[in-house]
């Protein structure tokens, strides 16, 4: 079963990078971001308002919100700066680099997800992950080849660093997400984490953007902005309750999850015209492999 929700939460992620695309384009980054946490933390409100003052009505369901004290807040509140700081650095990459670049990066996170549990948890790869590693690497380096016919040199590029910073802390937060769920329920940390990301970013847009706003990228209200949050709540709700399983395995999950560069780079190529898309779908293909002998490393 949660090898099933794994693939639910990779299909949902797919159009969620589409949305988010689609909402930064010619656009301000920090308010679509706010914007994006606020929407996510207006879904689950009301869960955590209806199990909180009508006891007994979501007890017994998958949408019941536990209370907890500060000894578990603090834990959740630390997982939503995590998080934030995955998505100000990604999304601001994501405004400026194609998609079809952007997708294949971020499927490298299971990669660093290993190497965080080697360095972390003591674990050793077998040769299946050592060789979905390096498969890893190369498609990166194959991936900067791509990007330099496009102008985006790797090297000296500001949003490939974002990017990479961005799929460096979703790789911390995954490895955090499992010792979460082996301590605390799924709905209370997803419910909470969104609410907490909100007040983070209060200070961030006032700060940041506000005195700016003229100067800068202006904002343009799109609907898509509601999808973001949409299909980012689904997709992280199905994650969530897979890891909630005791016999789930982080590392699948990971990997499974970043199955979602199949669907933004189908949309990179249909909706927004992007380019070399050959030497990019060959790279796609060595993170997907990579991707397949991870699996086969985890089996064995």
């Amino acid at each position: 079963m949660w090898l099933l929700l794994a693939f639910l939460s990779a299909a949902l992620l797919g159009f969620y990078d589409v949305f988010k695309k689609q909402s930064l384009k010619d656009n301000a980054v920090l308010p679509v971001l706010f914007l994006n946490t606020l929407f996510s933390s207006l879904i689950f409100l009301p869960f955590i308002i209806i199990s909180a003052c009508v006891p007994g009505c979501l007890d017994e369901t998958i949408f019941h919100v536990p209370l907890a004290g500060w000894e578990q807040h603090k834990f959740i509140i630390v997982k939503s700066f995590i998080v934030l700081s995955s998505w100000i650095f990604g999304y601001f990459g994501m405004k400026h680099l194609p998609i079809t670049i952007v997708g294949p990066i971020n499927a490298t996170r299971p990669v660093m997800t290993l190497i965080g549990a080697m360095l972390v948890f003591g674990e050793r790869l077998n040769l299946y992950q050592w060789i979905g590693v390096w498969l890893a690497v190369i498609s990166f380096f194959l991936l900067s080849r791509s990007g330099k016919k496009e102008g985006i040199d790797f090297k000296h590029n500001r949003w490939i660093l974002f990017i990479v910073l961005a799929a460096v802390m979703g790789a911390v937060s995954g490895l955090y997400d499992k010792y979460l769920m082996k301590e605390l329920n799924p709905m209370l940390v997803q419910s909470w984490y969104n609410v907490y990301q909100v007040f983070i970013m209060c200070p961030v847009l006032l700060l940041l953007w506000l005195p700016k706003r003229k100067s800068t990228t202006p904002f343009r209200w799109k609907w898509t902005i509601i999808l973001i949050s949409i299909f980012l709540s689904a997709a992280d709700f199905a994650y969530f309750y897979a890891l909630s399983y005791d016999d789930s395995m982080i590392s699948i999950v990971s990997m499974v999850r970043r199955g979602s560069v199949i669907v933004s780079f189908l949309f990179g190529a249909l909706l927004f015209r992007e380019k070399n898309l050959k030497s990019k779908a060959v790279d796609l293909i060595l993170v997907l492999i990579g991707m397949i002998f991870l699996y086969l490393g985890t089996k064995n």
